[in-house]
């Protein structure tokens, strides 16, 4: 028998960024749940905006920001009854401190999970390695959460993070795979030659072109652990 549902709770997913990555987090949290019938699952309201600028884009300079757009969809969800507000994109999360005041509903905070879900791991990981866009790189997303836990971080060089990880992610948004899994994988295989005791999936595009066997150390994917914190939450006591 599973744990009875807090039927009070409803999951707004802030999504939209990509189209595809919202649609596989969704996947993931029914999966995740326990349960054998329509009822046992959780209550949710979905707001994907593909409109949604750029986020690599503005963290460069290059774009508008998208902090007005994540607002609206914040008070879209809180409108639509949402108790509680999971973004299943990484980037998107260098924009939380700007909203998370203003929206009036806690927010689940993706990264914070993943660097909680990395201390419990076993064999004990002292070193991580990150796979994700260029705009969480540059905020610094993971290197903050993981200092905390004294998990080091190491990264692609410049020519696999553009020419392997960001066209990996871009060719996946575009739903035109062709090559990205083996480029994700060269460039996951450079982190682990590093040193990198599993790769942290950090861009909800990459674990749709990059299979956990790919891999030949743990494979953290962000919006699975995201999914199970949040299922995690709404089981009742």
């Amino acid at each position: 028998m599973t744990d009875p549902v807090d039927t009070t709770e409803i999951i707004g997913i802030l999504g939209g960024m990509g189209p595809a990555a919202t649609a596989d987090f969704y996947a993931k949290l029914v999966s995740m749940t326990p349960g054998r019938s329509d009822q046992d699952h959780l209550k949710a309201v979905i707001w994907s905006d593909p409109t949604i600028p750029d986020r690599t884009d503005a963290l460069l300079g290059n774009g508008p920001d998208p902090t007005p757009w994540l607002l609206n969809g914040g008070r879209v969800l809180r409108e639509a009854g949402a108790t509680v507000i999971a973004i299943p994109c990484n980037t998107a999360h260098a924009f939380v401190p700007r909203i998370a005041d203003h929206v009036g509903l806690p927010i689940i905070h993706m990264i914070g999970e993943v660097a909680d879900h990395l201390t419990t791991l076993r064999p004990a990981v002292r070193t991580a390695g990150l796979l994700a866009t260029t705009g969480t790189v540059r905020a610094g997303l993971y290197q903050e959460w993981l200092d905390r836990y004294g998990i080091r971080l190491v990264l692609p060089d410049e020519a696999s993070q553009e020419g392997e990880v960001m066209a990996a992610i871009r060719a996946v948004k575009a739903g035109t795979l062709g090559t990205a899994t083996a480029s994700l994988a060269r460039a996951a295989r450079q982190l682990t030659e590093r040193g990198a005791q599993a790769i942290i999936a950090g861009c909800t595009e990459i674990p749709l072109g990059l299979p956990a066997d790919a891999v030949d150390v743990p494979l953290i994917d962000p919006a699975a652990i995201l999914a199970r914190a949040l299922v995690r939450r709404t089981r009742a006591a």
